[in-house]
């Protein structure tokens, strides 16, 4: 396993197991420069969204790049007011231009809207069937989500982004994501900043025994789970250091000690309470 490792998506398709989130980076410099940075780092998958204002500076960051298109894996999401509106359609397009580029990889509903979840999922569906979006997924769905969804889809979600890091482990979505072929891609895998995660004693003592960071240790068991993780970062020291995750492993009885610092504790909305 290294950066370049992608995992079978349900549809076929491949997608990098690690990749990089720009949520929060300001439009302009700040996200032009991380983007660059990341793709300097040897990142090729890259995930941002309409209501993170910043998809003009990704576009012309992955168009600056000279990396080909078809080498990067591409994300962008569908935001909770052009759902109410029923505007699904036109905000891809928008999505589109701003980004550059004639399709995505993997198009995402941002949160479950109620009365709304099967509306903007068969334009989606419409979009991939126009050749416009190679994948689509879901954002923060918890399982009645999913099964209110997967009553009416006739295309599988391939990916559920979901927060999840040590203290919000997510263990009944993930098994039961498992059974359904969907994968789950973990945001704010690093706690989004609101929790005491790199100071946790179990954290530094296990990271100290690799000689890696508890950031690099909190990642490195994403991916053991089988979680595809999208750490954030502007400094290009830690867009470097969150892809060193594979020069070592954790054994069996560190990831268990990870698991049960499992508090059930969000950093971010509760998905089932969308007022935004």
């Amino acid at each position: 396993m290294n950066i370049n490792t992608r995992v079978e998506l349900n549809n076929g398709k491949m997608m990098p197991i690690l990749g990089f989130g720009v949520w929060r980076a300001k439009n302009g410099e700040e996200t032009y420069k991380a983007v660059r940075m990341a793709l300097e780092a040897g990142y090729r998958s890259i995930d941002t969204a309409a209501i993170y204002r910043n998809e003009e500076s990704v576009g012309q960051a992955i168009a600056d790049s000279g990396i080909d298109r078809s080498e990067i894996f591409l994300t962008t999401k569908l935001w909770n007011e052009d759902q109410r509106q029923s505007r699904q359609r036109e905000a891809f397009f928008e999505s589109l231009k701003r980004l550059q580029t004639d399709y995505i990889d993997l198009y995402l509903i941002h949160w479950a809207i109620d009365g709304k979840i099967e509306e903007s999922w068969k334009v989606m569906e419409e979009l991939v069937n126009e050749g416009y979006i190679r994948s689509i997924g879901v954002c923060n769905f918890q399982i009645h989500h999913l099964e209110t969804l997967l009553k009416s889809a006739t295309i599988l979600p391939v990916i559920d982004q979901v927060e999840t890091h040590p203290y919000l482990a997510q263990r009944k979505l993930l098994e039961f994501l498992k059974s359904k072929r969907i994968n789950l891609e973990a945001w704010s895998p690093l706690g989004g900043g609101k929790t005491d995660l790199f100071d946790n004693e179990i954290l530094v003592e296990i990271a100290s025994k690799h000689h890696k960071s508890p950031a690099q240790i909190i990642l490195r068991w994403d991916l053991q789970r089988g979680i595809i993780s999208i750490p954030k970062s502007i400094h290009k020291n830690r867009i470097i250091e969150n892809a060193n995750l594979f020069d070592f492993a954790l054994s069996e009885d560190e990831m268990n000690q990870i698991n049960e610092l499992n508090q059930d504790l969000r950093s971010g909305p509760d998905p089932d309470h969308v007022n935004f």
